[in-house]
């Protein structure tokens, strides 16, 4: 279960005058947004639930709120980030009502093990108890560092799946506060330090540092499995925060120069399927980093990260996560922006 400000939503939006609203929402908050919707209906605003897949704030239905002729388009799940959005933008957060003190207490062994020193980071969901989390562990001994990371991110301590710059600090080990692997698995490759993921719904505790020694294998084969590629296509996202055209570019200039033949696509939604009738050998995702690590299984053909590619060329040789980058983060900066956030 979430937290979802069903009256200050409705406030906000009476605020904005929006009569009409679209409600966005990732897979895990459908039946809350079923509810939201319910009782702004009962508030007299017409309410529209978007069945498409949303992958983060980075992906906002901004451009079909105004196509359907919403005053204001609700993103569940996520917190803000700064984009040029054509409706006003409620980014609500969706913070989980789990406590993760427990978990911490539990696996308190597993934790002194990352040092004394330690980056302390988490996702959205449990951005607000972030402190409560940081006085235990002070409590119990630890120094406990929370980077304010740069412009993408909301709050200091906050990751997201292809961001980690909170966790650049000057710790021994990284504790990352949440669930699922994506997020810990790239603070391990990104810090390249020992990394603990605790799950406060299931209790559990995991080391990264095996986890991200396999996935780095397996994107070495899909490098390995490109060697002899001619043929290049380069991907870039259509999707408002995904959109890294400049990126993809030096990737194209950069295939040419050694002598490749690389073309520029466009797409909004990336996938295999829809690009069989392309003749590649091989395919540049530069969009979310999760399209060529978590689909690449999906792909017939090789596809990479633009730091694989530069390996690929012999321009580098360690690997390194590719990460989607703001700039530093100025010290009067608000500290977060949620249903407040237009």
């Amino acid at each position: 279960m979430h937290e979802i400000p069903f009256e200050e939503i409705l406030q906000r939006l009476l605020d904005l005058k929006a009569n009409r609203v679209l409600i966005q929402t990732p897979e895990g908050l459908k039946g809350e947004a079923q509810a939201l919707a319910d009782f702004l209906e009962r508030n007299g605003i017409e309410a529209i639930i978007s069945g498409d897949i949303n992958y983060g704030a980075c992906d906002p239905a901004d451009t079909e709120a105004k196509r359907l002729g919403c005053g204001a388009l609700i993103h569940l799940g996520h917190s803000y980030m700064a984009l040029h959005l054509e409706v006003p933008t409620l980014f609500v957060p969706a913070f989980a009502k789990v406590d993760v003190v427990p978990a911490l207490e539990r696996n308190i062994e597993e934790i002194k093990k990352l040092g004394k020193k330690i980056a302390l980071v988490t996702t959205t969901q449990h951005i607000h108890q972030l402190e409560r989390a940081r006085t235990f562990l002070e409590e119990n001994g630890f120094e406990v560092l929370v980077g304010k990371g740069d412009s993408r991110v909301s709050w200091p301590g906050q990751v997201l799946g292809c961001n980690f710059s909170a966790a650049r600090v000057n710790a021994d080990g990284v504790l990352f506060i949440g669930a699922g692997y994506f997020h810990p698995i790239g603070l391990a490759i990104s810090t390249r330090k020992p990394t603990l993921a605790v799950n406060p719904y299931s209790g559990d505790a995991i080391w990264m540092d095996k986890e991200a020694e396999r996935l780095i294998r397996k994107r070495w084969a899909q490098i390995a499995k490109a060697m002899d590629a001619e043929r290049f296509g380069v991907i870039t996202s259509t999707k408002k925060g995904q959109l890294r055209l400049a990126e993809a570019k030096r990737v194209v200039k950069l295939l040419r120069e050694h002598g490749k033949y690389a073309k520029l696509i466009a797409m909004n939604h990336i996938s295999y399927p829809a690009l069989e009738g392309f003749d590649f050998d091989a395919y540049v995702v530069v969009a979310c980093p999760r399209v060529p690590i978590d689909d690449y299984e999906n792909w017939r053909k090789p596809v990479l990260t633009p730091r694989e590619v530069e390996i690929l060329l012999g321009l580098r040789d360690d690997y390194e996560f590719d990460e989607i980058l703001g700039v530093e983060r100025k010290e009067d900066e608000p500290p977060g922006i949620s249903v407040k956030g237009l």
